[in-house]
């Protein structure tokens, strides 16, 4: 199947299918006039997306990004936060489920995810780009993981799991207490961000990036990004032998072939991906 004819109602949705090597496909969070906010519908439309980006054989990469300069300013306080004050226990842990299992639907798709992060990007939104696979950002960009701000724990849609493997246990624990935001140039210090870039050309170049990504050997990029996952929770003879196992697989694929063939002939192989 492929989501090239996909037609988004809560965010924008397009494809770049004019590429050697497959489809890269463009997120752009869109309610530039409250700097991109989350809504109910929103989060279960990108789960949903995410979840079915699994099956789809076409698109290679992602890139999320936000209109009008932001990224995200996170979950509706008109839309979210509020009615989330008159809920029930129940209701509120659908709710938060929901939110969680954004997060597992972006870390089990098998395409790389690359965040494309302009100005506020903060709670549910920073937790889209720490989910995401690579991050490009703007020196002008603040990232936020602002729960405590609101009387919430920092313990959010996996927060205390994934933002210390990224840029380590003391400095998640001071993002997650404070609230504070990091500025890009922190971010990129940090490895939070992997590169910085002007406000003009970090899309571009995250673009560039999954366009490289989506002419490599995607299939053999799917399996990599599995095992970044599960490896979480390995020992490290564990982790090696699973590896040997993912390595196996991929030996076996038409791509491995066809990179042996070019090397032979001194050309740059073409993979496809099978």
């Amino acid at each position: 199947m492929s989501l090239g004819s996909y037609q988004a109602q809560h965010f924008l949705w397009s494809v770049d299918e004019a590429r050697p090597g497959g489809a890269v496909a463009t997120i752009t969070l869109n309610r530039p006039d409250r700097k991109n906010p989350l809504t109910f519908d929103s989060y279960a439309e990108l789960r949903d997306l995410f979840r079915t980006l699994a099956e789809d054989d076409e698109i290679k990469v992602v890139v999320v990004t936000g209109a009008g300069g932001n990224f995200s300013s996170g979950g509706d306080v008109m839309e979210i936060i509020g009615p989330l004050t008159k809920m029930t226990m129940p209701d509120l842990l659908r709710f938060t489920t929901m939110t969680g299992d954004l997060v597992k639907a972006m870390r089990a798709c098998p395409q790389p995810i690359i965040a494309a992060v302009d100005g506020v990007c903060v709670g549910a939104g920073a937790i889209i780009a720490m989910a995401s696979d690579l991050r490009y950002g703007t020196p002008e960009s603040k990232v936020a993981f602002l729960f405590t701000r609101v009387g919430l724990a920092g313990c959010d849609m996996g927060a205390c799991s994934i933002l210390p493997r990224i840029i380590g246990q003391g400095r998640a624990s001071e993002l997650l207490y404070t609230g504070r935001s990091m500025d890009g140039a922190e971010a990129e210090r940090w490895g939070f961000y992997n590169a910085l870039a002007t406000p003009d050309e970090v899309l571009d170049t995250a673009s560039t990036m999954a366009r490289r990504l989506a002419e490599g050997p995607t299939f053999a990029h799917g399996v990599t990004k599995k095992m970044l996952h599960q490896e979480w929770s390995m020992g490290v003879d564990e982790a090696i032998d699973a590896e040997a196992q993912a390595q196996a697989i991929c030996m076996a694929t038409k791509d491995f072939q066809r990179a042996y063939e070019a090397f032979a002939e001194k050309r740059k192989p073409e993979f496809k991906g099978d």
